[in-house]
């Protein structure tokens, strides 16, 4: 069973689209996490694309840039399936990318609980229920 999946085909990586998404996507934040996004119609691509990044200004060294990175993605993976669902039945693409604002190393608990709360946003705005910032 391979419900908890982060595929390469899931991965946003191409520099068209970030510039893209980043140029014209929406964004809110739920800290310490930024979220930009675009919604879509479906044209063939996996009806989620997920990207991290986290700033080195805030984080010196690599090691602890990777271990944030690496919390999210995992955060990210293990709660993504109802929001997946929710746009494989609309027909809808969205492309996201979270950026990691704060400025120390968070713990897992609040990565999930926050990610949780982006997801649950994601699917309000997917509904047309477009919700307050948190």
């Amino acid at each position: 069973m391979k419900q908890f999946t982060l595929s390469r085909q899931e991965r946003l990586k191409s520099r068209k689209q970030i510039d893209q998404l980043f140029n014209s996507g929406k964004y809110f934040n739920v800290s310490p996490l930024r979220v930009i996004y675009e919604v879509e119609t479906g044209d063939g691509a996996p009806p989620l694309q997920f990207g991290v990044a986290v700033s080195s200004r805030n984080f010196k060294k690599a090691v602890e840039r990777n271990r944030v990175k690496r919390l999210v993605r995992e955060a990210w993976r293990l709660q993504k399936l109802p929001l997946q669902d929710q746009l494989k039945e609309k027909g809808l693409v969205l492309r996201l990318f979270l950026v990691y604002t704060g400025r120390e190393l968070p713990d897992q608990q609040l990565i999930t609980e926050r990610t949780g709360l982006v997801i649950l946003r994601l699917a309000n705005i997917i509904d047309g229920k477009n919700t307050p910032n948190t």
